[in-house]
């Protein structure tokens, strides 16, 4: 992994779950030759069109972004404010409880999004805050080659890119992609970039940091963990 720093309930509960919609989704078309598509998650609270103005102005001319829109559900850790998010969040911290029938949704849904793209383009995802956790959790399912809930992952991610964000289940990420043979050559092989500000104020620096550790020595070893002063 290399471093770089820089200035700048059951039952109903689970059928209410799952009946959860997935918001508007918004598209960023490629100025040039279309040669990539990108799945951009937004932050909590947000929306697909949080992020659509910033990423027509990155001179990124051969790439796609499709920005949807998270569900609206209540967050255990706002009280159980309504608000838009990719799954439940309790804490956050290293210890909280995984909503992994939330994070399985949103992966899915990104998955479905990207298996519509042309057969000749590279395909990513990438996300900020929880946005970034949902990167995360694809890229586990990409190497894994199936969702927590063991259904088969569909799509071949180029690149994960995940900003501000956290790695969800965590536990035992190391037994499970050392358990095969071709799950440990795919974490090798998926080029992952982590970027977190130092002084971040809502996911702890150290958070992101220990995301990073943790990927890399459950062998994602093409996974580069930048930080910044901000």
């Amino acid at each position: 992994m290399s471093y770089t720093t820089s200035n700048r309930d059951t039952g109903s509960r689970n059928a209410r779950r799952f009946a959860l919609e997935f918001g508007r989704t918004f598209v960023v078309m490629p100025k040039g030759v279309h040669k990539a598509t990108i799945v951009w998650l937004h932050g909590i609270g947000e929306k697909g069109s949080s992020w659509t103005q910033i990423l027509e102005t990155f001179h990124l001319p051969h790439i796609k972004w499709i920005c949807p829109s998270a569900p609206t559900r209540q967050v255990t850790l706002f009280g159980g404010y309504p608000c838009t998010a990719w799954f439940n969040v309790t804490s956050l911290s290293e210890d909280a409880c995984d909503d992994l029938e939330g994070l399985d949704a949103s992966a899915t849904h990104v998955a479905n999004l990207l298996a519509m793209e042309p057969d000749d383009v590279k395909l990513g995802v990438a996300g900020f805050s929880m946005g970034a956790s949902v990167a995360l959790h694809s890229a586990t399912c990409r190497a894994l080659g199936q969702y927590g809930n063991g259904n088969r992952y569909p799509i071949n991610l180029s690149a994960v890119l995940a900003l501000s964000g956290w790695l969800p289940c965590s536990r035992n990420l190391r037994n499970r992609v050392g358990a095969s043979q071709e799950a440990a050559r795919r974490a090798a092989s998926l080029p992952i970039l982590l970027c977190h500000g130092q002084v971040d104020d809502v996911v702890e620096y150290k958070l992101g940091e220990k995301s990073a550790q943790t990927m890399y020595s459950a062998g994602f070893q093409n996974l580069t963990f930048r930080s910044y002063n901000g």
